[in-house]
């Protein structure tokens, strides 16, 4: 579980309430999680935790080469006719196989 040993670094660095405001998760989920005694699905919270601190590059065919944390910024950022490069992402995006919105 890579996600979870960059969860651990992170904890290490940055200490466990920045990490749980930067995830948006309370602190007995972080708990849990580090605890291996997690009842639910990880799957969310590994999603969090790669998108939010992972140095992984995504191609987006609008702004290139860009992190996972900027790709899931713009996924959730509403349409603005006033940007044209807001235009041309918000059409990208609602095609884009890493949209979370595109997933069943």
């Amino acid at each position: 579980m890579q996600w979870l040993d960059l969860l651990r670094q992170k904890v290490t660095e940055q200490g466990r309430r920045k990490v749980e405001a930067e995830l948006g998760i309370s602190k007995t989920t972080l708990s849990q999680v580090l605890n291996n005694k997690y009842g639910a699905s990880l799957s969310g919270i590994a999603a969090k935790v790669t998108e939010t601190y992972s140095t992984e590059r995504v191609e987006c065919p609008v702004l290139g080469s860009i992190t996972l944390q900027r790709c899931a910024t713009e996924q959730i950022k509403p349409f603005a006719a006033t940007n044209p490069q807001r235009i041309k992402l918000w059409k990208a995006c609602q095609h884009c196989p890493l949209n979370k919105a595109n997933k069943p």
